[in-house]
């Protein structure tokens, strides 16, 4: 690593420590940790935390003979880090070392524990590194996965986890000259993808506002909603955005909801970028009301545990505690978006989730609850990929899918008409 990396080192454990011991997610710790730093550091912290996140179970497993009992959690989590870019980002380990030894005895608290540091790091091993199994998630999300789809596929989810994320755009109008200006590929729903290291805002019509960053998954349900030019759109918990500007971009009259005011103004940027236009609301989704819309999209709160292969933080930061409260939210806000839609409109309902529990169960139970309620299957023609609808009509996506081209986000998304 060029430079001296030890306070970019030292960021980066404080945010570890942050995301596994005080359960913090990355995105709320991130920005105060790296404020006073260059955007070449700041870089280099976010990916050292990833990288030894998305790494963390393959890291333990090669830290496990070197050490008789689990260090004090700064320690372990310093010895994490100096494994993982020494085996997985290939620096040289000398540099590592040394860093890792200051660092520890620069805290009275870890001093003692400098020996222990210098020598597990120097016993790091490349070679066998590459030979333990993929990473895989602890064990309260890891259990829930495989009993609803099988250790098979969990292993290909985990493999996508590990493999990280390509940048996908959604272009306001012409995807094929997006794909041709930022060198990417242009997917079968109309999705730009960009791999490698590539600064957003540096990329070819980001000022121009010809495109947004959206993954493909999260595309799919404002191509399913199809709004029609003069439709009366609303998008429920609207927030980062993306959706209300597809929307948007198809020529709807759309209200954006959301209760978020700071994450609502990012809405607004993004609008104002690329000269679209929306209506903007800060109001809690469960007391919004209006004049019955003529399509709702709704896409909840939920456990966000499809997006992991963007977020590693996430299976470390929570532990599923909050989970039953957010399937009963997710219960009333589909109660709701029906109330505020018209009859013979149309709800789509979508979580960036991969647990059955917030995609096919509450599927089934609206249905139950809403005597004439019905599904209209999601077809190819919808998403423009040959991704087969369930049993009920509603799509599953999850990271193993497209997995040869980079994979994409875990989703649910169903179509309800209203009697």
């Amino acid at each position: 690593m060029a430079g001296d990396a030890t306070e970019p080192r030292k960021r980066a454990l404080g945010l570890l420590v942050d995301v596994t011991e005080d359960k913090r997610l990355l995105s709320k710790v991130l920005p105060k940790r790296v404020a006073s730093l260059s955007p070449e550091d700041r870089a280099r912290v976010q990916r050292l935390v990833t990288t030894t996140l998305r790494a963390m179970d393959r890291a333990d497993r090669a830290l496990g003979p070197h050490l008789k009992k689990r260090p004090a959690p700064k320690v372990m989590n310093l010895l994490r880090l100096g494994m993982v870019e020494i085996c997985e980002l290939g620096e040289a380990p000398h540099g590592v070392v040394n860093s890792a030894v200051a660092i520890t005895r620069s805290d009275k608290k870890t001093e003692g524990m400098a020996g222990l540091v210098n020598a597990v790091l120097r016993k790091a091993d490349v070679e066998s590194w590459h030979k333990l199994p993929v990473p895989r998630l602890p064990k309260w999300l890891r259990k829930p996965l495989v009993d609803d789809y099988g250790k098979e596929i969990v292993a290909g989810i985990e493999a996508a986890h590990y493999a990280g994320a390509p940048i996908d755009l959604t272009a306001k109008s012409d995807p094929a000259a997006v794909a041709r200006a930022v060198g990417g590929q242009h997917l079968p729903n109309g999705s730009v993808r960009v791999t490698g290291q590539v600064q957003v805002t540096a990329l070819p019509g980001y000022e121009a506002g010809d495109w947004w960053v959206q993954d493909v998954s999260a595309s799919l349900p404002a191509r399913v909603l199809a709004a029609k030019p003069g439709e009366r759109v609303l998008d429920l918990c609207a927030a980062p955005g993306g959706k209300t500007l597809q929307l948007a971009a198809a020529g709807a009259d759309v209200t954006a909801v959301d209760i978020n005011p700071g994450r609502m103004a990012r809405v607004q940027e993004n609008l104002d970028r690329v000269d679209l236009t929306a209506t903007c609301v800060v109001s809690d989704a469960l007391e919004y009301d209006a004049a019955p819309f003529d399509a709702v999209l709704l896409d909840a709160p939920c456990t966000a545990t499809g997006t992991i292969r963007r977020h590693p933080d996430l299976p470390h930061a929570k532990d599923g505690s909050e989970f039953p409260g957010l399937f009963e939210l997710q219960e009333h806000l589909i109660d709701r978006a029906l109330g505020l839609l018209k009859p013979g409109g149309r709800l789509v309902y979508c979580t960036c989730s991969l647990l059955i529990d917030e995609g096919e169960e509450q599927v089934r139970d609206a249905l139950a609850r809403h005597p004439g309620l019905r599904l209209e299957p999601i077809t190819p023609a919808d998403t423009g990929f040959d991704f087969a609808a369930d049993d009920l009509g509603g799509l599953r996506l999850r990271p193993d899918f497209m997995a040869e081209h980079g994979g994409m986000d875990g989703f649910y998304i169903a179509r309800f008409v209203k009697p």
